[in-house]
């Protein structure tokens, strides 16, 4: 019944697996992302065909970006060009034919933020305000004292960068690292005070394009500021994971960890959750012909205002979070088969 296109032993294809099983549905077939970019592959158009992540896997990314060699290990490169060579494997799987769980369109707007970001403000749903920008220059001359500046194609907070002016001063927050003239994505976030390194970290970023938000204020609890990602699943709010930190990065990959969804419930309120709530599934049927998203949602201090920070196409990694008894992946295939939650 299902065909997933994307790592062979990843993480992500084996969970999705057992949720198959689990169902009582034959075993997914698994076509892997390099025999795609080859051409050397066949789907059966009877499956439906789940398009997922494909991860970290330095060999698949060198191939997406059509560089003659790998990257470093965390190496930030070439993002533009990782995003059209996505694209363009998508585009080979939709074209044996069988339905996709995930629209390339929505794929090809997904990862990139610019496009995303005017896709939700055209339809209503609040989002920080934005404008485009290349290199750090522009950035500080705009003349907003906190923004966000984002690689326009990045994912899992690789690249960006939470700036801050005070006159003369900046302060940087970034999980970036610049040596010897090629940038890195570490695993801690660092503050950066020195205006030429983060001016340059800002400009290497910009050669891929940049997308730059004013910095919409979180809500924090216990002294750590949070955000949501909210897994949304045929047009449904389902489950939800609370993001703490004591920097502005909230990604729990980064050393943050994982707030108590019912004390922020209960902090904000259920009329303003339910707004929240809505909000997410707003954002979602911005893409219609996609099963699920992944949403990022701020609520501001006093949680009377919200905005969304992120819309991610292979957002429902969520292991350990069950929404009525399922977790993503049984809802995601409940919700296919039309059994009610």
């Amino acid at each position: 019944m299902f065909t997933v296109v994307g790592i062979r032993g990843h993480r992500r294809v084996r969970l999705f697996r057992d949720a198959a099983l689990a169902a009582g549905l034959p075993e997914p077939a698994v076509v892997d992302w390099r025999e795609v970019i080859a051409g050397e592959f066949a789907i059966d158009r009877s499956t439906l065909v789940r398009l997922e992540s494909p991860g970290e896997d330095a060999e698949v990314d060198r191939l997406l970006r059509g560089a003659p060699t790998p990257a470093g290990h965390g190496e930030i490169v070439g993002l533009q060009a990782w995003h059209r060579g996505l694209v363009a494997a998508a585009r080979r799987v939709e074209a044996q034919g069988a339905p996709l769980l995930t629209a390339v369109d929505d794929l090809a707007v997904l990862f990139d933020k610019r496009r995303c970001h005017a896709r939700l403000a055209a339809h209503g749903v609040p989002v920080p305000e934005a404008f485009p920008a290349e290199a750090y220059a522009p950035v500080r001359a705009h003349g907003w004292p906190r923004v966000f500046v984002k690689p326009a194609h990045g994912s899992s907070a690789s690249g960006v960068v939470a700036l801050a002016f005070n006159g003369h001063r900046v302060s940087a927050y970034t999980s970036a690292v610049l040596d010897h003239d090629r940038l890195y994505n570490a695993l801690r976030v660092r503050h950066y005070t020195d205006e030429r390194l983060v001016a340059a970290i800002v400009d290497r970023l910009g050669a891929d394009g940049l997308h730059v938000e004013r910095w919409f204020p979180k809500a924090a609890l216990d002294g750590r500021v949070f955000d949501l990602r909210v897994v949304v699943i045929a047009g449904r709010a389902s489950h939800v994971v609370v993001r703490t930190s004591r920097s502005p990065m909230t990604n729990l990959h980064l050393g943050n960890v994982r707030g108590d969804l019912t004390a922020v419930r209960a902090a904000a309120g259920e009329e303003h959750w339910a707004s929240a709530m809505r909000t997410c599934e707003r954002a979602a049927a911005c893409f219609p012909s996609s099963l699920h998203v992944g949403v990022d949602l701020m609520f501001a201090p006093g949680y009377a205002r919200h905005a969304l920070a992120e819309v991610n196409a292979f957002g429902d990694l969520l292991p350990g979070v069950l929404a009525d008894g399922r977790d993503t992946y049984a809802a995601e295939i409940a919700a296919l088969a039309g059994v009610p939650a």
